[in-house]
């Protein structure tokens, strides 16, 4: 079974559908990227996978012991959130929230995946920091750190290079490759940056007036990407 189906799906808030007949399944270790226009639905569709809002129609299955509360997510930052006032450590951390059940306390079990998780991500050296005080590529590993240490399957990632330098983008692109290609994990993108996502991704879902669900090599060869390419970068 695929780790993720969805089935009919359709997409919307306030009584207002934007997508209808969303249809495409993923399974373990794909790495697909969600491309099109501006309010075509993308972070809808992510919200809804992960159970933050309840779909219009149809339905979204997982399978391989895929529970959804099991997701990583890392989502598009807000200028709040980047002054966030905790240690590295404390947000990395936090991410263990969904496994300690009723318990008040991290158990030495979760702090040792926080710890792991940020030696993979290379931050150990920055582990007390304040959030705050990161620059914006350490401050996106630091909740990329975190997304790993709610899932061992799936990552969820909403523009993760958004407001990011030129080197702090590559990195970003590498360790994401680097989890899919290493580590096993399901990658789903939201990117607005099409020539990244037809580089790193084996499957494209491009939502807008029309959808297209499909191989990389398949969309290359469709008029969505003769359209999209041309211009470099979608509306976001």
């Amino acid at each position: 079974m695929a780790l993720l189906t969805c089935r009919d799906l359709s997409l919307g808030y306030d009584g207002h559908e934007i997508v209808h007949g969303l249809n495409f399944e993923i399974n373990a270790g794909d790495y697909l990227c969600i491309v099109g226009e501006n309010g075509s639905g993308k972070s809808t569709l992510m919200k809804t996978i992960l159970g933050l809002q309840a779909p219009v129609g149809g339905k979204i299955l997982t399978g391989d012991g895929l529970k959804q509360n099991e997701i990583g997510y890392l989502p598009q930052q807000t200028v709040v959130q980047r002054d966030f006032p905790a240690s590295v450590w404390e947000i990395v951390l936090s991410g263990c929230g969904n496994r300690m059940g009723l318990r008040p306390f991290y158990n030495k079990t979760e702090k040792q995946i926080a710890k792991d998780n940020i030696e993979k991500m290379g931050l150990t050296s920055l582990s007390k920091r304040c959030y705050r005080e990161l620059s914006g590529g350490q401050q996106q590993r630091v909740l990329l750190a975190r997304a790993l240490c709610a899932t061992k399957k799936m990552l969820l990632l909403d523009e993760p290079v958004s407001g990011l330098d030129p080197k702090a983008t590559a990195e970003m692109y590498e360790l994401t490759e680097r989890l899919n290609k290493n580590d096993g994990i399901t990658v789903i993108m939201i990117s607005h940056d099409i020539k990244s996502a037809v580089k790193y991704a084996d499957r494209i879902l491009h939502i807008g007036s029309e959808i297209f669900f499909g191989t990389k090599d398949e969309y290359l060869k469709s008029e969505f990407a003769s359209t999209f390419l041309k211009g470099g970068e979608d509306n976001g």
